[in-house]
């Protein structure tokens, strides 16, 4: 009961819990340092594998919980309440810009980019690889054909 003190009823602890797994997580995505769309894009999934395995508990909170706060797709990505997908949407309008990627829109692109690591991730909690030199091996290539399938052959 002593939680209680400090949160109201459970839905405002988990939304706590919640909270606090993704500003973990978007700081993360603050410390992104590639200046190339594409890049930029490579090492944000670089960063939430190594927020899943490293924080796990974090990553659970903001990614896995039932929380009432949680942002909704694709009203809460497009009117920007999640700082790191409109950090990556951000970066495929650059991309588009640059003549790197098509007209596919881009809230397609970006919940592709963060619903396929997710999932991998959930199959590697869930025992379903080897180990993790070889989970984070599949997940980069994984990652690596879904961005380059919005990637147009006849980029500049």
């Amino acid at each position: 009961m002593a939680i209680y003190k400090h949160y109201p009823d459970k839905d405002a602890l988990l939304n706590a819990l919640m909270l606090d797994g993704f500003a973990a997580w978007e700081a993360r995505v603050g410390k992104l340092e590639a200046e190339a769309p594409l890049a930029w894009l490579d090492q944000m999934s670089e960063a939430y594998l190594d927020f899943a395995l490293d924080e796990p508990r974090r990553y659970e909170a903001a990614f896995l919980l039932k929380a009432s706060a949680a942002r909704r797709y694709p009203g809460d990505f497009l009117a920007g309440r999640s700082p790191a997908i409109s950090q990556m949407m951000a970066r495929i309008e650059q991309a588009k810009a640059q003549g790197w990627i098509g007209d596919t829109p881009t809230i397609d692109i970006a919940i592709s980019l963060a619903a396929l690591p997710q999932g991998l991730v959930d199959i590697y909690r869930a025992g379903r690889f080897t180990g993790e030199a070889e989970f984070r091996a599949v997940f980069r290539k994984a990652l690596s054909h879904c961005l380059q399938s919005f990637v147009k052959k006849e980029a500049p």
